[in-house]
This record gives structure tokens, sequence and C-alpha cells, in this order.
């Protein structure tokens, strides 16, 4: 009689390493991998058999850039990941986590930078907030029914406002006490003692914090000091931990000082990764610095740094005038600054604020993120169902004016109800083939969780997936791919995730190359029950995963998950830094990863 729980039958296996794949049986049993065998397994009377025949079947996908942090507690599935193979999240990016600060201070420090309504991540975190410790951070994690796996970061943002208090943490001219220097050391010596993998930090500024108190101040850590980061980066690189930041992104310079403190000349390299490499629209020289730069630090300076890149193409919606790329001139964020329409429509018809509106969108060397080319935003949706189907470039001179008026005019007229798009980066596909193969460089930032309507890359990996399927030359195998979408991830951050081997947890996806459509690529949105109905946009692909399991259980299968999934029992784990982590429910002994 078989002894195995699950069988994926027929498959091409690929085990995370980056080797080739084998045509194999795959054996699970009390969530773990028990057997990958050339022969064909014998179910027995319980098994679950996947037919796998034809597919490729790899270790579950690693996304180390979410905001999933407050959407965790109220929709514990994550389900718009799993269904993209995704079985394992990292939490705690871009210097946010919740594990020390108030319910209030963290709706204040999430939700404008995230594009996440504030009072739903309020309401989310107040309800759910029992912990005052890592420790109990994590206790809290496991008591939910988790569907993938659960890794994280704590926020330099959340040190910084837990012990100098979000007024301090974000006045430029305060500065940690020595006590204070103290306290924020031995609150990351604590996370990292629970089982955080690192520390993540920012210091751009415009990423700016929510709510009346405060509002419009820059994230805490981008006011902290060189002397602050080197104090903390000393914690990481004892520990062997990983700093993740994301520098200044108008001036860029001290990209430089994050790069330096990832060598290891005469001390131990410390692991960083940075955001972001990309093929910007606004810099299109810039996708030739991110492999020499990376080469440098981890070859005659003997770092261990890596650049995170998304693998498809960097598409962003706006409703009005509410996306981020604002943010990075002054006039734009005046605009973003006041929350009421009214308000906000009063100064956008000023003809001053307009001239000075002008003035920031024509500055051409300024330096920027957004290449700041309204013919290159397409109206999706508009009252004025003259203008959809345009760029705003076109309405301007349809109608005789500057684009800025244009669009001005245009969000006065219609508010929120303006729906454009545009292209921010990785438009071009031969130097985005070129990016994904450089050395140094990892797959990341799929920011899932955030920014509702702007964005959606739950499915980066299925996206990657297809690019390799369609290649005409190949610039990666399939087993090249699915090592830069799970072992090569979770080797970097050091937790148990990311591989097919015998004796690992068994956190798997089945891909169905048949599924690797146009569909991969196709706008869709979907409600939020649990933030009020909220909609937001999402991957929607379905044919393209046949099957995702985490710890050995199948939870999404034929375009379905589990019935359990997400409301009553819990698949994933909390995966604590360096150590081995059995199934859910299952004992054994912890060794060192």
């Amino acid at each position: 009689m078989s002894g195995y729980d699950v069988i994926l039958s027929g498959g091409t296996v690929f085990d995370g390493s980056g080797g080739p794949g084998v045509r194999a049986d795959v054996g699970i049993t009390d969530g773990e991998v028990r057997a990958v065998s050339s022969t064909p397994l014998e179910p027995g009377p319980d098994t679950e058999v996947v037919d796998a025949a034809g597919q490729w079947v790899m270790p579950g996908f690693v996304d180390v850039h979410t905001h999933y942090d407050a959407e965790v507690l109220v929709g514990p599935g994550l389900t718009e990941s799993v269904r993209h193979g995704v079985t394992t999240v990292l939490l705690g990016n871009c210097s946010l986590s919740t594990l020390y600060s108030t319910p209030v201070d963290i709706a204040d420090l999430f939700s404008r930078v995230e594009a996440l309504p504030r009072d739903h991540v309020l309401k989310a975190v107040d309800t759910h907030k029992t912990w005052t410790s890592p420790e109990e951070y994590i206790a809290a994690l496991e008591r939910l029914p988790l569907g993938p796996n659960i890794a994280a970061l704590v926020g330099h943002s959340d040190l910084r406002a837990k012990v100098m208090g979000l007024d301090r943490s974000t006045d430029p001219s305060q500065r940690p006490t020595r006590q204070e220097s103290a306290q924020m050391a031995e609150a990351l010596e604590r996370a990292l003692d629970a089982g955080l993998l690192g520390m993540s930090t920012m210091t751009n500024p415009w990423d700016k914090l929510d709510g009346d108190r405060y509002r419009s101040r820059s994230l805490p850590s981008s006011y902290a000091s060189w002397s602050e980061f080197r104090r903390l980066h000393r914690i990481l690189r004892r520990r062997g931990r990983l700093l993740q930041s994301i520098p200044n992104l108008n001036t860029k310079y001290d990209m430089i000082f994050f790069l330096g403190a990832a060598t290891g000349l005469g001390r131990k390299a410390l692991k960083v990764s940075l955001l972001a490499a990309a093929d910007a629209k606004a810099s299109p020289w810039i996708h030739h610095i991110f492999g020499p730069l990376a080469a440098l630090v981890n070859g005659p300076g003997r770092g261990d740094f890596r650049w995170q890149h998304l693998p498809t193409t960097f598409d962003v919606y706006s409703d009005g005038i509410d996306l981020v790329v604002f943010e990075e001139f002054g006039s734009g964020r005046a605009a973003l600054h006041l929350r009421e329409e009214l308000g906000r429509n009063e100064l956008l018809q000023d003809e001053a604020y307009r001239r000075w509106f002008r003035a920031d969108f024509e500055k051409k060397f300024s330096s920027r993120v957004w290449h700041r080319d309204f013919a290159d935003a397409e109206i999706t949706e508009c009252p004025d169902a003259s203008v959809v189907g345009k760029n705003i470039a076109e309405v301007a001179a349809e109608r005789g004016i500057h684009v800025v008026d244009a669009f001005l005019d245009l969000v006065v007229e219609h508010g929120r109800k303006l729906r454009w798009h545009t292209t921010i980066a990785n438009h071009r596909r031969k130097q985005m083939d070129k990016l994904i193969t450089r050395p140094g460089v990892t797959v990341g930032f799929s920011d899932a969780g955030a920014h509702l309507r702007n964005m959606a890359f739950y499915n980066f990996g299925i996206r990657l997936l297809r690019r390799v399927h369609d290649a005409r030359e190949g610039f990666l195998t399939v087993a090249q791919a699915a090592h830069k979408l799970s072992g090569e991830l979770a080797d970097f951050y050091g937790v148990d995730a990311g591989h097919l081997r015998i004796g690992d947890r068994a956190d798997i996806v089945v891909v169905n190359p048949a599924g690797l459509t146009d569909e991969v690529d196709a706008y869709n949105e979907e409600t939020m029950p649990e933030f009020g109905g909220l909609s937001r946009m999402v991957n929607r692909n379905d044919d393209a995963v046949t099957a995702t399991l985490v710890g050995g259980r199948v939870v999404y299968r034929g375009g379905r998950f589990a019935s359990w999934f997400g409301v009553s029992e819990r698949a994933g784990q909390f995966l604590r830094a360096g150590i081995r982590t059995p199934a859910a429910g299952i004992t054994r002994r912890s060794a060192a990863v």
C-alpha cells in the first residue's frame, strides 16, 4: 500500500538549483518530499494524484517584496499570490513593519506609501495587534490560517517611530539620544533573535506619512544619519543577516553608501538587497550600470550584494492625480498633501500653482523615475467618453492648450473617475532580458498587497516563465528561471524554501506551459471583502498554474482553492532565519539550513 499523501505524476521536475529538469513522479508524505522517482509511483486508496504530464513541477515561488503586513491579518490566505504559485512571501519591506509601533502610527506609516486606505489599515492592525514583541508577533501569525509561508524583516521606520516617537523620528532637527540608539539596537537584536531575516530601510524622501498629525513628512528612516545606519549595519553584519533598502530615487547618490556597506574588504560582508534594477524610460541609459556595479561590489569588493528586479513590464494606472510618482516634485507633493477633492481642485485651478507644475514638469535634466511624458499616458476610463482611448497630449492638442493644463483640467473635471495608464520601465524586451541574466540581479519588487488600483504583479513568476517559454532564442532556460524564482532567493535571504529535494518541505507549483498565453498580461480587477469590498487590480490567468502545494497540501487546483484554505486551517508556516521548518502540524528536530 502506498504511503504517499500526494503524488505529482509525469511532470518535468526542477529542483530549484538551476540544474536540468527530469521526468519524474514526486511523492509527498506528512508535508515532506519523500520521493523523486523516474519510475511511476503507486498511489494508495487515499492518495491525491495530480496529473502533471507535459507540465513543469518546480519549487513554489518566493516573493521577497510584498506589503501584506496588514492584509495577512484579515485575509491570511493571500490568495492572489498563491493562485500563481507563490508559496513564501516576505513582509516588512521598505522600512515598514508592524512589530513595534502603535496601530495609529502603523496606519500613518503604511497607508500613503503603499496606497492603501488608512481606515482599513488602522482597523486591521488595531483589531488584531495583540503583540508587543517580535516573539509575540510570530506567535500571532502562527495562530492564523496562513496560506503561504511567511518570513519577515523588521522595518527601520518601525524601530525609529517606536523608540523616538513618530513626531521626533520625522523631525530633521532631531537625532536619537545615546539611550535611544541603544534601544534601537536592542530592538533590532531582539527581532533577529526571534528569527526575522534582517532589516529594511528607506531613504527615498517622496514616501510620505498619512494621517492628520504629521501628514506629508517623509518616512522616519529617511531622516537617519549615516552613523545611525552604520550602527545598525554592524549588527546585521555580525549576525549574518540581510539589509533591504531603497535609496533616494531623486538624487541616487546614497546608492553608493549602500553598495559600500555590502563590501567585505577587511571585514565580514553584509548581505544587501537594493531596489531596483530596471530599464527606466526616464533614464534610458541606466540599465547599463546595474550589472557592473554589482560585479564591482561582489568581485573586488568581496561583497554580498543583489539588485531587485521586476521581471516584467512596469505598467501603472492612476485615478486622477493619485499616483506616487507625483511625489517626485514639489507641485505634485503639494497636490497629494490635500486629501479632500474640493481643496485639491481649488489648488489645481490656481494659475500660480499651474505655473509651478509646468516648471516642475518641464525640467529636462531633473532626476526622475517617471518619464513625465503625457503622450505616453493613455486614458482608459472617463465620464467624458470622447477622451477615452486618447493620450493626454492628444487631448491637449485638440483643446489647444498646454499638456499640463489639459491634465489638470481633466483631474478637476472628473477627479478619480479619470483613469489613465503608462509604462514606467522595462518596456524594451532586449534590455529586460539582459538585466534578468546579470549576476547580482535577483527577482523582486512585486509590491504584492500594495497600490490597489495602481499596479499588479502578483503573477511575476508566471510572466517570467512565459517570456522563457516564448523566447525564440532562449535568454534563460526553464531550469534557470525556476532557480531565479525559488532557490536563488531562498538561499540569499537565508530562509528554508525554494528547493524540491527529498527531505524538503513540499512547497510546490505545477505550471502548465500551454497556459502561458496572452492572458498572463491581461487586466483584471477583484473586490476585497476583507477591506470593505474595495476593488484592486489582480492577475487572473488560472490556466497557467495547475496546482499549488503548501506544506505538502494541495491548496489550489484547477482554478479553485481548498474549502478550508485561509479560513479554518493553516498551510503555511512562519519561516525563521536559518532554521529548517517542517510542515504545519508536523514536529521534527530543527536543523540549520
